[in-house]
């Protein structure tokens, strides 16, 4: 394909990745409006974003595995189908349940488009050039994880919570058409290929039950992390995903394929971004209640205040993208990348709820820009090593852990910054002669109907409390640091597919 068709096809690919990247952060600033309308409870709450996150983790991998066998064109046009439906039943819910499963399905396009926007690049760009592309997409993902809370926050205050999801549908219809007019990719079906329907099964029980535990471990009306209750959750989940890997291991077409995991690069890779995860949901999650919470700001300027990570992650992928199509060199990147963000993440965990704003920008501008220098270029190393048959699994299983990392990290940070707050909100009311026992700051409170003494006090524990939570994502950032430095630095080929390797062979033959 020439620059110009390959630009053409990336307008439809990136159109619809945005789409279902900003219908995930346009929806954190309006959750409060959404469930006070709805009457909902805290834990439906969470729940608006656990399940789109869930079933978005949980079919990453098969949409993967579907683009390895069936045409990608059709599979990820299907995609975009669902996501619409999704999104028009969600903006349409008179009740919660619906809501909650209106998410669900957007989920599953979602995790469609993750997986094969990825695949699709990888398949008709040769990885020496495809430096530049995956640049264009780290820079949209950017735009779309700032933009959305800003333009949640605007949405939901002029038109109605509803046109949080009515929003993203014409640009998915425009994506459709754009997609079928430009994208012409051939069906490669290979004879006797089945489905892994056991293996699916048993993938998403098993995250599906770990996702519950982290989503509700820690919280006082349910259970703590170390009881019973998460004994169970965790035994069960542990058991369904080991019993996962042995069917993966025997049956004819695995849903992930473990011969292209146990590669160097690959494994490196999943752990790498299962941090990356942690430390990019967990920043973009907090910093938005760190800016509304304990220093007071509308959601619509939280959303602009974080801009300078926004640009940082826009010179980090873009940058990058640039000069390692023009070197042919990507692990210097990757590693100064790792290096940036655990120093980004360590500054932040000394932030209180006086700090000044701009030195916070700084920070944060920091941290997005090795997170850009990062993302993007990690997927680049795993497809350099696998054939061109194989690249829709093994970006989507890298997609995958870097989604449940980010489950993970949400739901971990959330439970410390709960507990920490509740801490210092006792030791604040103690101070003002009121009952410690009084719902502190773990709770989802409507600070405005509180009086001022007291709004003081949960505006500083939230602020004091949130550097604490950095102070963790620093440390899981140095494992993403420690990953990369061990990543093999292998020459980016100038060709689209490679001789088959060993793990490609292997399997092949299953």
């Amino acid at each position: 394909m020439t620059h110009r068709e390959i630009l053409e096809v990336l307008a439809g690919l990136l159109a619809a990745l945005f789409t279902a990247l900003i219908s995930s952060t346009i929806v954190s600033t309006a959750l409060p409006t959404i469930i006070g309308d709805l009457n909902g409870t805290q834990t439906q709450y969470a729940w608006v974003i656990t399940t789109s996150l869930l079933a978005t983790a949980a079919s990453t991998p098969i949409w993967g595995k579907l683009s390895d066998l069936y045409n990608k064109k059709i599979l990820v046009q299907a995609s975009i189908v669902i996501f619409v439906v999704g999104s028009v039943i969600a903006g349409t819910a008179q009740n919660v349940p619906v809501l909650l499963g209106a998410r669900v399905i957007q989920g599953i396009g979602m995790g469609g488009l993750t997986a094969l926007v990825v695949a699709i690049i990888g398949t008709i760009i040769p990885p020496r050039e495809r430096g530049r592309y995956s640049g264009y997409m780290g820079a949209v993902m950017a735009v779309a994880m700032a933009g959305g809370p800003v333009l949640g926050g605007v949405v939901a205050d002029s038109l109605g919570w509803r046109w949080c999801f009515f929003v993203c549908v014409p640009l998915a219809v425009i994506a459709l058409f754009l997609l079928q007019k430009t994208l012409h990719i051939e069906t490669e079906r290979k004879d006797g290929v089945s489905i892994d329907w056991l293996g699916a099964t048993l993938l998403t029980a098993g995250v599906s039950v770990l996702l519950v535990w982290v989503s509700f471990a820690g919280k006082a009306t349910y259970y703590d992390w170390i009881s019973t209750q998460s004994a169970v959750l965790v035994g069960l989940g542990v058991i369904l995903l080991v019993a996962t890997v042995l069917v993966e291991s025997k049956v004819k077409s695995p849903i992930i394929p473990l011969p292209i995991i146990r590669e160097r690069t690959t494994a490196l890779a999943i752990i790498s971004s299962v941090a990356v995860g942690v430390g990019l949901f967990g920043a973009t999650t907090f910093l938005g209640q760190y800016f509304q919470t304990a220093r007071g700001h509308t959601p619509t300027e939280a959303g602009l205040l974080t801009i300078p990570m926004v640009f940082g992650m826009l010179v980090g992928t873009v940058g990058s993208g640039q000069l390692i199509t023009r070197f042919g060199k990507w692990k210097g990147f990757v590693v100064a990348g790792a290096v940036l963000q655990v120093v980004g993440f360590a500054l932040l965990s000394t932030i209180d709820h006086e700090t000044a704003m701009w030195v916070i920008g700084l920070m944060i501008a920091l941290l997005g820009l090795g997170t850009g220098m990062l993302m993007q270029n990690v997927v680049l190393a795993v497809q350099n090593t696998v054939s061109v048959h194989n690249i829709g699994a093994a970006s989507s299983v890298v997609a995958f852990f870097r989604t449940f990392g980010g489950a993970i990290g949400v739901s971990v940070l959330g439970s410390v910054l709960a507990t920490r707050v509740t801490d210092l909100t006792a030791q604040g009311f103690a101070k003002l002669g009121i009952d410690t026992h009084t719902p502190g700051g773990g709770g989802n409170l409507n600070l405005k109907t509180l009086p001022e003494p007291v709004q003081e006090v949960v505006r500083a524990s939230y602020g004091d409390a949130t550097g604490r939570i950095f102070l963790i994502a620093a440390a899981v950032a140095v494992v993403t640091l420690i990953a990369v430095a061990f990543l093999p630095n292998k020459p980016l080929r100038t060709t689209i597919d490679l001789q088959p390797s060993e793990s490609d062979k292997e399997y092949a033959k299953v």
